[in-house]
């Protein structure tokens, strides 16, 4: 669900310092963008660049199942099937993604 090597080299690259601020600017980035999908609506065209953009930062942060998610309704609506994937399904997701990487962060930044 979580890329924690990602994460790693994440910290690695930015430092602790500033980890937290691209942590909180994420979480501010999902909650914007599926908003933006369930606005969308069947628009398969608007669906495939709030997806793409949403991926982007999931893998950014290492959510890989929440990147795959988007990847899946990114190449759907690029095929005029945008309700392939939902921003219900992405926000269920993206929830147990931050579920786990909210417990197990402090562990992780520890070792």
């Amino acid at each position: 669900m979580i890329d924690w090597a990602r994460v790693e080299a994440l910290v690695d690259e930015v430092g602790a310092e500033d980890f937290g601020e691209i942590v909180d600017l994420f979480l501010t980035e999902v909650d914007t963008a599926v908003a933006r999908l369930e606005a969308a609506g069947d628009n398969p065209v608007l669906l495939a660049e709030h997806m793409h953009f949403l991926k982007g930062a999931a893998l950014n942060l290492g959510f890989d199942a929440l990147a795959r998610a988007c990847q899946k309704g990114e190449t759907a609506a690029a095929m005029n099937a945008p309700q392939a994937v939902t921003a219900a399904e992405l926000q269920e997701i993206y929830n147990q993604s931050r579920g786990v990487f909210e417990r197990d962060l402090p562990g992780k930044l520890a070792a």
